[in-house]
């Protein structure tokens, strides 16, 4: 069996705004990692880093179809990614964020499912808010500790 992790969200850009928003890492840092190496292009090997974890991961880019799809490889263990933008209408894109090709299993692989499912919605919840209301929620910055955890009684 192939396990394949996917999220999706409508949002309410052109296609071209939407696609460039993952594109350029000066919008992407918005709402998902801090700094980034470069843009996403064909063949590009791209840093992304998480401050607030001291976290990069680089980043392979296998293809690039503008304002369709950007499928990248990426993450330990290495998976594919693949970014789909569905034109709804002239203002309305439907994004699927597919992850595949995870060589996990039992446990591992459920921990992993779990972690890579919350983690591509809260990027998708972001990319929303920043693009329809030109809010920056800071939700992937604020998702994980360290941050004083208070104990509910």
């Amino acid at each position: 069996m192939t396990t394949v992790i996917e999220t999706q969200m409508l949002i309410r850009r052109s296609v071209n705004i939407e696609f460039n928003a993952f594109v350029d890492p000066l919008i992407t840092t918005k709402f998902w990692f801090s700094q980034s190496s470069g843009y996403l292009e064909k063949g590009a090997m791209v840093d992304w880093t998480w401050d607030k974890y001291q976290i990069t991961h680089s980043t392979h880019v296998l293809q690039v179809v503008e304002n369709e799809l950007i499928c990248i490889e990426w993450g330990t263990p290495k998976t594919k990614v693949d970014f789909v933008f569905e034109k709804i209408d002239s203002m309305n894109t439907y994004v699927i964020i597919r992850n595949y090709d995870i060589e996990l299993q039992g446990n591992e692989l459920i921990h992993y499912v779990m972690d890579a499912t919350g983690g591509f919605t809260t990027v998708l919840d972001g990319a929303k808010a920043w693009l329809e209301y030109d809010i920056q929620l800071n939700l992937v910055e604020d998702k994980f500790p360290p941050f004083q955890l208070r104990s509910h009684q």
